[in-house]
């Protein structure tokens, strides 16, 4: 009889919480950057330089594909090939936040 779940993914554990609250970091760094430099596009690799100088980071390179590809999926940064830039939301967010 199995009274609990062998892979325990009901619950949080504290590892998980840290890393997700260091994913939402990087990402709030990243579209910061994407929205201070904005009009100019930036590449993957321009914005892992930028990562690369938080030594928290263990992976700057890694940090950086995973943001993006959230932030992509959010519908707050726009891919155009290898250039990338705030989405149109995001450019009007941030002009609310600026009111």
């Amino acid at each position: 009889m199995a009274d609990r779940n062998p892979t325990d993914r009901g619950a949080e554990s504290p590892d998980s919480r840290n890393a997700a609250a260091e994913d939402a970091r990087t990402e709030n760094a990243v579209l910061s950057f994407l929205l201070s430099e904005h009009p100019t596009r930036l590449t993957l690799g321009e914005l892992s330089l930028v990562l690369n100088a938080d030594p928290r980071l263990s992976d700057p390179d890694d940090a950086a594909k995973c943001a993006v590809r959230e932030l992509v999926g959010a519908g707050l940064v726009h891919q155009d090939g290898r250039f990338l830039a705030p989405s149109r939301a995001a450019l009007y967010f941030e002009r609310l936040r600026e009111d």
